[in-house]
């Protein structure tokens, strides 16, 4: 099955391409990693889940995104996003998660038997200026290896600019 991660800059579309990808599905699901730690995040969440629609079943989840697909899986998900992989590197630098270890669970499954197409949605960070200090620094460098080892496993990787998607590697369907 089809497997994809979708990049850009923030309000780049990246979400809304990963929606796209999905709007035959039936039994979709949404595995959120973000959280709602004041009322504008809050309502952020609101926000996107009634874009997504009534359909869409939600895992949250702040660190163990490779169980939530795996549960997603159980339940019959026959489409699965993974909503965003540079939150999830926040979570686990924060929550002093082991960030290697997740990351080769996670490529396991991706590359696992599935029967859902999977794509996660994540921000490209490496672009800008070096950040002025040492957390910054560590974060920019997690969620660069967080990104390159997730497109090397995944099937397709597309870049969205402006709204528009680039395919990077794989193939547009």
């Amino acid at each position: 099955m089809s497997s994809y991660l979708v990049t850009g800059g923030s309000r780049s579309g990246k979400s809304r391409y990963a929606l796209e990808l999905a709007k035959s599905a039936k039994k979709p699901f949404y595995i959120a990693t973000g959280w709602a730690g004041d009322d504008e995040m809050d309502d952020r969440i609101k926000k996107h889940q009634k874009e997504r629609g009534k359909h869409w079943s939600t895992i949250e989840t702040k660190t163990d995104i490779a169980s939530a697909i795996l549960k997603a899986e159980r339940k019959g998900a026959d489409f699965i996003i993974v909503d965003c992989l540079t939150l999830w590197v926040s979570n686990m630098m924060f929550e002093k998660t082991n960030i290697e270890k997740e990351i080769v669970k996670t490529v396991t499954v991706i590359k696992a038997k599935r029967k859902a197409p999977l794509v996660f949605v994540t921000n490209e960070v490496g672009s800008g200026i070096v950040p002025g200090d040492k957390v910054s620094r560590e974060f920019r460098d997690a969620a660069g290896l967080v990104n390159q080892k997730i497109a090397a496993a995944v099937d397709n990787v597309v870049l969205t600019v402006c709204g528009q998607p680039l395919y990077i590697k794989g193939k547009e369907i």
